[in-house]
């Protein structure tokens, strides 16, 4: 193996033993996966010569654009078996490869003239990561094809994207029909106990990093602490059944987190998520809950930015019968709702107890396609502004964290209290 090859293989299990914030619960490979002179060898047939067991590391992503085509080469230490494959509205190229580490340092980006407007890798789900290009027009594309490890680069998984037509482009783009199934989320319906079930959803994950701060927190890492704090707090208490839509840096599509909740029968759904506005000035938590229209411009532009995270991560949309296309007929239920607002109410009141609210309007309302279920009253809690650097350094620290989510453990205490006060009789039907 070539020195220069050997010094990147390196840094990147470095890196690899470390960890990172991007991908904090990707397990740590065992093994280093340096290039024996035998596996280069069997890398002859690179697609069945895939090294080791344990999970490859992604080196680098490079972008070459030309005036016929562009050209991405991802580089890896091991080879892998990648699934190309196109979807439309918007235009996208996905490409899905077993579950990787990734270590990329200073990747080339896209000046947004070409073909390519952006992209964006991580862990779609256990086992597998996802790699979406967000295109500015419609492309064919010539692969994936792996090159085995030379000229000090490991493998090499490279495929070009040339001009086609709109025609040409729908033709070949679709969900590959033999995997559908393999994009739902398990839902885990909840024992019968008597207890109140509460349903704590971490937002983004995996590919859809969500926000990033301006020192580089990322969205999806931080719900995450909070939302396993929160459930470690209200399992304390010993009278709820906790379920988190994820406990790890994975993605789940919009509508399953509405399937987990109604399938586990929740009692209550808190999602949890963290803002970023173009004014860095504005900070805060705030709350919102289900509405047909938004309650002001901004909770509008939110909602539209938060209900984009499956197109995000790349998933096919077209044709589905799920409860975020269909709920609206059941908004009608308005029970539900009130019992959103009222906990919202609740959890400000705790919640500003524990950290700075918005100042100006922090109760606000947007049609949230993760607060959809008919059945389950809902609410999204967004954190602060990692846009703001005051918010971002109160939310890096661990006892904030725990702080908030001692607060809204305290407002669900106080929310279900006051419900069995009202409806004894119900409150006691799990």
């Amino acid at each position: 193996m070539s020195s220069r090859l050997a010094v990147r293989v390196g840094v990147a299990i470095a890196l690899a033993l470390v960890g990172s914030a991007f991908a904090e619960s990707i397990p740590v490979p065992q093994r280093n996966p340096r290039l024996a002179a035998s596996q280069v060898e069997a890398a002859k047939d690179p697609i069945a010569a895939l090294v080791g067991k344990s999970a490859p590391v992604a080196l680098s992503a490079r972008l070459g654009e030309h005036p016929d085509k562009t050209r991405f080469v991802i580089e890896l230490s091991d080879g892998v078996e990648a699934r190309l494959f196109t979807l439309t509205d918007p235009y996208r190229v996905v490409i899905d490869m077993p579950e990787v580490l990734w270590r990329v340092q200073d990747n080339d980006r896209p000046t947004g003239k070409g073909a390519v407007n952006s992209y964006r890798y991580g862990l779609f789900r256990k086992g597998v990561s996802r790699f979406v290009i967000d295109l500015n027009r419609p492309v064919r594309v010539d692969g994936p094809r792996i090159l085995p490890p030379q000229g000090g680069f490991g493998f090499r998984l490279i495929f070009d994207l040339y001009p086609t037509t709109q025609q040409g482009f729908a033709a070949h783009a679709g969900w590959p029909k033999t995997d559908r199934t393999t994009e739902t989320a398990e839902a885990t319906p909840q024992p019968s106990t008597g207890k109140r079930v509460v349903v704590v959803d971490a937002g983004h994950g995996g590919v859809d990093p969500g926000t990033h701060g301006t020192n580089g927190l990322v969205e999806k890492d931080l719900v995450l602490a909070v939302a396993k704090n929160l459930r470690d707090t209200l399992e304390a208490a010993g009278r709820y059944n906790v379920q988190l839509t994820r406990d790890s840096d994975v993605f789940i599509p919009l509508r399953e987190r509405v399937n987990i909740a109604r399938a586990a029968h929740g009692d209550l759904l808190i999602s949890i998520h963290a803002d970023a506005n173009d004014h860095r000035e504005i900070r805060g938590a705030s709350i919102y809950t289900l509405s047909e229209s938004a309650s002001d411009r901004e909770a509008a532009k939110l909602a539209e930015r938060e209900n984009m995270s499956d197109v995000i991560a790349g998933v096919d949309l077209a044709g589905e019968n799920s409860p975020v296309a269909s709920i609206l007929i059941d908004l009608a239920q308005r029970d539900t709702m009130n019992r959103s607002a009222r906990f919202s109410q609740t959890a400000l009141e705790k919640l500003g107890r524990a950290t700075l609210l918005q100042h100006s309007s922090p109760h606000r309302s947007a049609g949230f396609a993760v607060l959809k279920a008919p059945d389950v009253p809902a609410v999204l809690v967004e954190l602060g502004y990692l846009s703001n650097p005051d918010d971002e350094a109160e939310m890096r620290m661990d006892a904030w964290r725990k702080k908030v989510a001692q607060a809204l453990a305290a407002a669900v205490n106080k929310h279900f209290a006051q419900e069995t006060a009202a409806t004894p009789r119900e409150a006691a039907i799990p």
